[in-house]
């Protein structure tokens, strides 16, 4: 597997299980040594304890003492960290702000439900501002709320120029943050590039249109492959130069137009695509 992720990408790291996606994290972060190949994180080699102190690292699975508080917790993980002492409150207050947990910061972590245990452990991983964040489904347990809170926090690690590695089942939630993407298949990365260009472009127009004089199949035919549809018809294979060439034939055959609507290809339809042909 060779990859390379550059600095201030939401990068998106998908597969099916087994893949080998866990593996990859846990050797770029250390926690498992390479039977061959090396790799650099940060300038460092894996596993270099000066660039790890840079990275946070939110793993699918994890659990807190139940009897500690929420910033109990991030105090804690503070001191792991060694974090400066006159520095700590203030990370902890901005950790517990960003991922909304400031009313609930004094309660125990036996009384949070999965969710909020899911933004505790997103605080955890924003502990001192790293400038790469590994997230292992970071969404997986939230509500639609805590999904868009999530993308919202991404979107604001992006401004700041800080790197995000995400490994994530929800392709949905990986197409609206990520601007890069790989996908992984035993080991191997089958698909790598910026999110736009691994989905491709239009691959048409639905079209919601009336027309009483000449049918409507016959006035889209000569732009594309053309399939019927209630009130409207869909056309495949259209360059998106000649949706202005559409719309004008449609108004001079006397049509009338209620929508257009460019077909685009979804993450999830590349993704299947690409298993498929593997």
């Amino acid at each position: 597997m060779t990859l390379r992720v550059e600095r201030g990408v939401v990068f998106g790291f998908l597969g099916p299980n087994g893949a080998g996606k866990t593996t990859a994290v846990k050797l770029l972060l250390g926690l498992a040594r390479p039977t061959h190949g090396t790799g650099r994180v940060l300038g460092g080699p894996l596993g270099d304890r000066k660039s790890r102190r840079r990275i946070g690292y939110l793993p699918e699975l994890f659990r807190y003492p139940e009897w500690l508080t929420g910033r109990e917790v991030l105090e804690f993980h503070s001191a792991l960290a060694v974090l400066p002492h006159a520095d700590r409150k203030r990370e902890i207050d901005t950790a517990l702000d960003l991922v909304g947990l400031v009313d609930r910061a004094g309660h125990r972590v036996a009384t949070y439900s999965k969710g909020m245990q899911q933004r505790l452990g997103l605080a955890v991983a924003l502990l001192g501002r790293p400038e790469l964040i590994f997230l292992d489904e970071p969404t997986s347990a939230l509500d639609p709320i805590g999904r868009r809170d999530v993308r919202e926090i991404l979107a604001d690690l992006r401004a700041r120029n800080t790197t995000v590695f995400l490994n994530s089942h929800l392709l949905t939630e990986v197409e609206k943050v990520c601007n890069r993407v790989a996908i992984v298949q035993r080991g191997r990365i089958v698909a790598d590039g910026p999110l736009h260009q691994l989905v491709g472009s239009e691959r048409g127009l639905r079209i919601r249109a009336t027309c009483d004089g000449v049918p409507l199949r016959d006035v889209l035919e000569r732009f594309g492959e053309v399939e019927d549809e209630p009130n409207g018809a869909l056309v495949r294979g259209l360059a998106h130069d000649h949706v202005p060439d559409v719309v004008a034939a449609l108004v001079t055959a006397g049509a009338r137009v209620y929508s257009i609507e460019p077909i685009v290809q979804t993450l999830e339809e590349r993704f299947l695509e690409t298993m498929d042909a593997k």
